[in-house]
């Protein structure tokens, strides 16, 4: 019986790994979208609510910045390790060379361009979910092509360098995991919000909906008021202009008796 390559061994348990990804990422994908499925109910809250969002716990943010740290150090070393692949001598076809050097630059420009800001954006707001899960499929990509690059090392090219790789490799499998496990905590806690956001929508709108409308009462018995016409004052003409205002006569004195006595 032929014993396999040691390489092709290797591959194999890549193989079987990446199944078994495929699962937890299937599940951890339907945690996030349930998540963020009732963000308009915490929209239509928020306008009701306006407290500002409590500061992110001290230990929170030391165990993000520890995982990011760690995160670039894994970066660092895994960009010196594929800058070191010598590919053009491994014992492989063109074409699999072609595919192995295409996914080394793939790689190295990740490293050096998109990752740095990813890193960057989750240590300086640890609670954004939509960070740190763009974060999360970002390292999960890199997963991928480097795993490609790890399984072609350990088949075609020297030992030291499938070593280097591969220990790259599971550093950021490691920390793929415990970020994945960081988001479906997230996930799990804004889920836990929006349902105390929508108990606090609900309650409102009940008592809304209970509170007695305002009623108006009309008399119609109440006999009508008539209006009050008021008396219009009388204007006397003004005499023309060099006509001298006439004055009543003054009584005129009663005269005495003339008659002798």
């Amino acid at each position: 019986m032929m014993c396999e390559a040691p390489g092709l061994l290797k591959v194999k348990v890549r193989r079987k790994r990446a199944q078994g990804n495929r699962a937890m990422k299937a599940n951890f994908i339907y945690l996030l979208l349930l998540a963020l499925s009732s963000l308009p109910v915490a929209a239509q809250a928020g306008r009701q609510n306006t407290t500002p969002a409590p500061p992110v716990p001290y230990a929170t943010a030391n165990q993000v910045n520890a995982l990011m740290s760690q995160l670039e150090s894994t970066a660092t070393s895994a960009a010196s390790d594929i800058s070191r692949l010598r590919i053009n001598k491994w014992k492989a076809p063109g074409s699999a060379k072609q595919q192995a050097e295409a996914n080394r630059q793939s790689i190295l420009r990740n490293l050096e361009t998109a990752l740095p800001g990813m890193i960057g954006a989750v240590r300086s707001n640890p609670d954004d979910i939509a960070a740190s899960f763009t974060l999360y499929r970002n390292l999960d990509a890199l997963y991928d092509v480097l795993s490609s690059v790890a399984e072609s090392a350990g088949a075609f090219g020297p030992r030291d360098e499938y070593e280097g790789v591969g220990n790259d490799l599971n550093s950021v499998e490691q920390i793929r995991r415990e970020l994945a496990d960081r988001v479906a905590t997230l996930a799990s806690s804004k889920e836990t919000e929006l349902a105390h956001l929508r108990t606090e929508v609900r309650a409102a709108q009940a008592a809304a909906q209970a509170a007695p409308p305002k009623k108006v009462v009309v008399d119609d018995n109440e006999p009508e008021k008539k209006p009050v016409r008021k008396k219009k004052a009388v204007k006397h003409p003004k005499p023309a202009a060099g006509q001298a205002e006439q004055k009543p006569a003054a009584n005129p004195p009663t005269p005495k008796n003339s008659n002798p006595q």
